[in-house]
């Protein structure tokens, strides 16, 4: 497995992981549709802000990546059929030396709720709620990491 940065030709790549780990959930297609815009990976993403993939056998698997300004973990998905296989925890331990590299002292994200149990056992602390960008009425758990 190979863990890079990601480039703006992996765009519609990563797009479709989004989409592909986000349905994981059971989420319905109009609620999948409603995301659609805020699960789009786009060039200029790729280009502004430090993205990076996870490759096995030359296919992008996972990928994760953090909004400086705001010290925030943006993005962090997982091809489905590696969902359960260590995948989680081995971008997790990349994510956490990337931060170290990019002088993040602590950082937040915005859980998906049914991965809120993997962000609590990889050490994240449950500090709150925030809510969410495509449906203003659901809360998601909001996270927070410090960096080791």
């Amino acid at each position: 497995m190979l863990i890079r940065k990601a480039k703006p030709k992996d765009s519609d790549t990563l797009s479709n992981l989004a989409y592909k780990s986000k349905s994981y959930w059971g989420y319905s297609i109009d609620f999948l549709k409603r995301c659609k815009d805020d699960l789009t990976v786009t060039v200029e993403y790729i280009e502004q802000y430090p993205v990076y993939v996870l490759e096995k056998d030359s296919k992008i698997i996972a990928f994760y990546s953090f909004d400086l300004k705001n010290t925030k973990l943006e993005a962090l998905f997982i091809d489905p059929d590696y969902i359960g296989k260590g995948i989680g925890k081995l971008l997790w331990l990349d994510l956490l030396g990337k931060a170290k590299e990019l002088n993040i002292k602590e950082f937040t994200l915005d859980s998906e709720p049914n991965a809120e149990g993997f962000y609590l056992k990889m050490g994240a602390n449950k500090i709150g709620y925030t809510a969410s960008t495509v449906f203003p009425d659901r809360n998601l758990p909001l996270m927070k990491v410090k960096v080791i």
